[in-house]
């Protein structure tokens, strides 16, 4: 074969890919607007559809100072609003942004673990960043309640100190991805001990339920104050790591190569698991410990349009709020009028695909 069919065949694999990536990316944005409309028009109070999409289509919502200044600094909606416009815009499109963001957050993130760790295994949940994030949330909740505005800083905070834990727990002269999964594992477990304690010290059934809340993941409740405690940090990391995945892809090559290539491997690493962490932590702070998006959503772009991480990024920006918005549809609808956890979901959902990867993989080998 001759250079130039190996060139021809070799742009015929990149366009391939990138065909799937689009396909992808519209399939996900789809999936997303649909279980977006079923989450708004449906309910205790269920709304007709042509009734929801006037609302969520008229202009004269879109363009209202005041429903903006209702979203953006928490005054009132405007009286002028109908019944229909109030209930969704105030109730229910606030749940459905919100997924969104917590999709976004949780599959980025676990991408990025999963480069750092070169596992495929890797997600905030396993690497005990979630469960430090979650364990300061709860603390936050229980000792200082009221204070809900320094929730992301919180779960910032416990996620770094988890992770620290980790790197410390792994570093032998350096750190490989084997012993950080393994460390990860440890400190995921101790954290989550110390959560299941925290409820000794409970001694109100609401405190209580809303604990419980928090620790299996939910989004009922939620409303435009956790949009925007979620949406500036998300706006800070998304770019950052979208600009990053160059460094993403070296690393995948081996610390070696990496080293060869001239990148201080350790820092590289270490800041990339920082924004990381930034991003899960904001998706502890306004959901709780929603598993398994990090995990299933990157395995599943990775399947559809390789390892390169230019590619990766933006798939997981896609298919994870996808996913998280058809499973609180579900938790939401499927048992109505009990609302299950969004959590309980990904957890049915993403427990089964990482016993398969397991199986697949043997242990925690590298990829």
């Amino acid at each position: 074969m001759d250079v130039s069919s190996r060139s021809v065949e070799a742009y015929t694999r990149l366009d391939s890919r990138d065909r799937r990536l689009a396909s992808l990316v519209v399939g996900s944005v789809v999936v997303a607007f649909v279980a977006a409309f079923v989450q708004v028009s449906q309910g205790s109070y269920p709304t007709p559809l042509g009734a929801t999409f006037d609302v969520l289509t008229d202009p004269r919502i879109l363009f209202d100072v005041d429903v903006w200044a209702a979203i953006l600094t928490g005054s009132d909606f405007p009286d002028r609003l109908s019944q229909t416009a109030i209930i969704v815009w105030s109730l229910r499109m606030p749940r459905v942004f919100i997924a969104a963001l917590v999709g976004v957050n949780l599959s980025i993130s676990g991408a990025v673990f999963q480069a750092v760790t070169r596992n495929e295994l890797a997600s905030p949940y396993i690497l005990g960043v979630s469960g430090g994030a979650g364990l300061a949330v709860l603390v936050t909740l229980v000792f200082f309640t009221g204070a809900s505005y320094v929730l992301p800083f919180a779960a910032a905070l416990g996620g770094l100190v988890a992770f620290a834990l980790v790197y410390a727990i792994a570093w032998q002269g350096g750190t490989n991805p084997v012993r950080l999964v393994l460390a990860g594992v440890v400190v995921a477990t101790v954290f989550q001990s110390l959560q299941t304690g925290l409820f000794y010290f409970l001694d109100s059934t609401a405190v209580v339920k809303t604990a419980i809340a928090w620790t299996t993941g939910s989004l009922t409740g939620v409303g435009w104050a956790q949009f925007r405690l979620a949406i500036v940090p998300t706006l800070v990391v998304v770019p950052l790591l979208l600009l990053a995945s160059r460094h993403l892809n070296v690393l995948l090559l081996g610390e070696e190569t990496a080293r060869s290539l001239g990148m201080p491997v350790e820092y590289v690493r270490f800041g990339l698991s920082t924004l990381a962490i930034l991003a899960a932590a904001t998706a502890v702070a306004v959901a709780g410990l929603v598993g398994f998006v990090g995990l299933v959503v990157p395995h599943a772009v990775r399947t559809a349009v390789g390892s390169d991480y230019r590619r990766l990024v933006v798939g997981s920006l896609f298919l994870g709020p996808a996913l998280v918005l058809v499973a609180d549809v579900v938790a939401r609808l499927a048992l109505m009028p009990i609302q299950v956890p969004v959590g309980v979901v990904t957890g049915v959902i993403g427990g089964p695909y990482f016993l398969y990867l397991m199986r697949r993989h043997g242990d925690f080998s590298e990829f």
